[in-house]
């Protein structure tokens, strides 16, 4: 079954079609090669060459007036030499020959065999793209960009008298890179990217409370006929009017539905991090060694997808050089892969799949999700709330965290109902989920047919790297859960 979403007919990027850097010559396989040897002079396993141009622009506008715009330019070339479990690793913020040469010198000198290895000729690969975008947002106007913001600010005003406050960002990053890896593939991408978020303070006189609406992905300015700036500011109104009403949130173990789209950010960190190869390479991971064995309810099939068109996670090259593929993690709740970067793939003794990614040419690649999604059942969502005497309907996260060597979580809810006798009786306020992520996947008894992405707006942390990711899911109860709030 294919992951929702994942069509991949589009365009080609041919090699070296689009201008890198200063033009389609500034990086020629001459100079790649060049880079190559130095790197690979005193020996190594294998050594790799991430170029990277980013320019990034901002405004963020506050309470009607803008507050701050901003924007930039960054460029370098990080260069990597490993040797056996021994990572070799500098970087270049400039591209002068001189200055890239002795960034490969210092890199190559993790290596001691002291023999010099020849990388192959290099190769120019034709990546198929999955988030065409014929006009960028950091490319529009800075008045263009003020306007989005202020329909979201308007929309946001006119959905009801009790709005006090209305903030609103706007960012956009335009992102080449081009990856050489002593294989001799040769990856070049253009990452568009966009997000937008709005908050909106609500006041009955009483209370005061705020709600958040945000979204976007590898898209240009088409991203805002998907999803028009006043959803944005209404959505965003929605919820703080909604945690105007709210109650305190009853606290004990109970069954617990998540809602489709925003709830796959509890699989990305309660599941997902624990089945990146690094951690279980260095056995740290709850699910190392359990590849074969049934991890979650035989209902449960999670996948890690790169080719969902447009979504924030999705990648056309990875950033050791590799074409990704999805990878299906757990299938019928039984575990079939890890993500796996160059390092652990050898390590595991299997083919490269795509999952080196890293946040900037400063930085070493590692596994790292894209896309997590967990595939849909063929319940009814409404069936599925039915089911429930007393519970929890968890609709939007603000994030959490997890014990990648045991599973444990925490996640905080930004809007949470109460479920009494198979309906939601009212909004929640202060509502927390705790748990372990393995454990929790074995109590899925529903799974609903209603998958849904979550708009772009989740960044994941790792190892002090933060890295662009999508998340999905349908709508799925969890029999047993603990919810955190004021007990009753």
């Amino acid at each position: 079954m294919a992951s929702p979403q994942s069509v991949l007919p589009g365009a080609l990027i041919e090699p070296g079609e689009a201008p890198f850097i200063t033009g389609p010559s500034a990086i020629t396989d001459d100079l790649l090669e060049q880079l190559l040897r130095k790197a690979l002079e005193r020996g190594g396993d294998f050594a790799d060459l991430f170029f990277e141009y980013r320019r990034h622009a901002s405004i963020s506008m506050e309470d009607g007036r803008v507050r701050s715009v901003g924007g930039g330019v960054d460029l370098g070339l990080g260069v990597r030499v490993v040797q056996g479990a021994a990572v070799g690793y500098a970087y270049s913020e400039s591209l002068e020959l001189d200055e890239m040469l002795a960034a490969a010198q210092t890199a190559s000198r993790i290596a001691s065999s002291g023999e010099s290895r020849a990388p192959v000729a290099v190769k120019r690969l034709a990546l198929t793209t999955r988030y065409p975008v014929a006009a960028e947002v950091v490319d529009a106007e800075g008045a263009a960009r003020v306007a989005i913001l202020r329909r979201a600010d308007a929309a946001a005003r006119a959905a009801d008298s009790r709005v006090r406050r209305v903030d609103a960002s706007l960012v956009a990053v335009h992102k080449e890179i081009l990856v050489c890896s002593s294989t001799g593939n040769v990856g070049y991408d253009v990452q568009p990217m966009v997000r937008m978020g709005v908050s909106v303070v609500a006041s009955d006189g009483q209370r005061v409370e705020s709600g958040q609406s945000g979204g976007g992905g590898r898209f240009g300015l088409d991203y805002f006929e998907r999803v028009t700036p006043e959803d944005h500011g209404r959505e965003a109104a929605r919820i703080a009017l909604v945690t105007l009403d709210s109650r305190p949130t009853p606290a004990g173990t109970m069954p617990v539905v998540l809602a489709p789209g925003d709830a796959g950010i509890l699989l990305h960190e309660a599941v997902g991090h624990g089945l990146e190869a690094d951690f279980n390479r260095k056995r740290t991971s709850n699910y190392t060694d359990r590849i074969g064995q049934s991890v979650a309810s035989p209902l449960v099939t999670v996948v890690d997808d790169p080719g969902i068109v447009g979504s924030r996670g999705s990648i056309n090259v990875d950033d050791e050089g590799e074409v990704p593929m999805e990878h299906r993690l757990i299938e019928g709740g039984i575990l079939r892969a890890y993500m796996q970067d160059r390092i652990s793939a050898r390590f595991f003794g299997l083919p490269t799949a795509g999952s080196g990614r890293r946040e900037s040419f400063r930085d070493v690649p590692m596994p790292r999700m894209t896309n997590t999604l967990m595939m849909p059942g063929e319940d009814d969502p409404e069936d599925i709330i039915r089911s429930v005497k007393r519970g929890i309907y968890a609709k939007k996260f603000s994030g959490g965290q997890v014990n990648i060597s045991n599973g444990d979580f925490v996640f905080s809810l930004t809007e949470a109902y109460l479920i009494e006798d198979g309906k939601l009786t009212g909004p929640l306020k202060s509502a927390n989920l705790t748990g372990n992520g393995p454990e929790a996947l074995t109590t899925v008894s529903m799974l609903g047919h209603d998958f849904a992405l979550s708009d772009g707006m989740w960044t994941c942390g790792k190892d002090g790297q933060s890295a662009p990711v999508g998340v999905g899911m349908p709508t799925v109860i969890l029999d047993r859960l603990t919810v955190g709030g004021t007990a009753v």
